[in-house]
């Protein structure tokens, strides 16, 4: 089977395992990894970015190197057992790196207490979805961190995994949640990880920019307001500090016609950042919470289409320069003979 075929078809069934399975409560492939990687932390940590880029580059080789043995064994089955391990290799892989399932679902029960009148409960669960200080927000103000933390971890959880997929086959799936997961772990500001994870964080960058934008473009052709997605993007999203939160959050803000950014606290920090379709959208409500899970699942599987689609149409393009090269061979063969 071709390869395009392999990661169609196992990128959709690892969705759909997504969407049944949702992610484990104990034994997650990608919390293993987060033991491991912060083993390597132990191990390496000083204070500059030379060990913290050896750290990276330790645990993205390690998770590239699972996939490639993984797929080179895969490959080395006969006949029709090939594909299909193949296929399957593929769809463990894709469940194992997205997380849509998992994003809705806090997504909604933060929503549900929220609906509920219940604003303590809703503030212990917003520390499982984002990082910021919940005790100092109010309702609207959660409702706003939920809407922005699904657009983002859209982006994040799912789609530049797909990317990579496509891009890389399973070495890619994973290369990409591990970069994601180091991110998470040492690349934000902290006196610790301040120069130990400028490496993490700026390979997160990298790795993350195909997928933004294509979650950006998904959530303007599968939202309510296309003009308005795309309007917001090109208007705000360069004013957000984040290269790649911010097409993703400001398209996701005009799709839906809400207001997004503006003041919030990180780590006992505040951050004060531009608005987001300030100028056409309304302050979020509750019932926004579930519009925004919407529209995430719209734009996993338009993404999915557009890496599919992108996969064939390369494969395409090779076959076809491999048969004209054929083709001049023979034709210089002919006329030596």
């Amino acid at each position: 089977m071709r390869a395009d075929r392999v990661f169609a078809y196992g990128a959709a069934a690892g969705l759909i395992g997504d969407r049944i399975l949702g992610d484990p409560r104990r034994g997650h492939p990608v919390a293993a990894f987060g033991r491991a990687a912060a083993a390597v932390e132990r191990a390496l940590w000083r204070d500059d970015r030379a060990r913290g880029a050896l750290h990276t580059a330790v645990c993205v080789s390690g998770a590239v190197a699972v996939g490639v043995l993984a797929d080179r064994a895969a490959r080395a089955l006969p006949g029709a057992a090939r594909a299909a391990s193949r296929v399957a290799l593929t769809a463990a892989a894709t469940w194992a790196v997205v997380g849509g399932t998992s994003l809705g679902r806090e997504a909604r029960a933060i929503g549900g207490a929220l609906a509920a009148g219940d604003t303590e409960v809703a503030r212990e669960r917003l520390p499982h979805l984002c990082g910021r200080d919940p005790q100092a927000l109010d309702d609207q103000q959660i409702a706003r961190a939920v809407v922005e933390s699904v657009a983002e971890n859209t982006s994040d959880a799912v789609v530049g995994a797909l990317v990579w997929g496509a891009v890389g086959g399973v070495p890619g799936l994973l290369a990409f949640r591990a970069v994601n997961t180091l991110d998470a772990m040492v690349g934000h500001r902290s006196p610790r990880h301040l120069r130990y994870g400028w490496a993490s964080a700026r390979l997160d960058d990298l790795a993350g920019w195909p997928g933004a934008r294509l979650t950006a473009l998904a959530a303007a052709l599968a939202g309510p307001d296309p003009r308005g997605a795309v309007r917001a993007w090109r208007a705000d999203a360069a004013a957000h500090p984040s290269p790649n939160a911010g097409p993703v959050e400001a398209s996701f803000a005009g799709a839906l016609g809400v207001r997004l950014g503006g003041t919030l606290a990180y780590g006992g920090r505040v951050e004060h950042r531009a608005v987001l379709n300030g100028g056409h959208g309304r302050p979020v409500e509750v019932a926004d919470i579930e519009r925004a899970v919407r529209l995430s699942r719209r734009v996993t599987w338009v993404a999915l289409g557009t890496c599919v689609a992108g996969r064939c149409a390369a494969a395409g393009v090779r076959r076809a320069v491999r048969a004209a090269r054929t083709g001049r061979t023979a034709r210089v063969r002919r006329g030596r003979g």
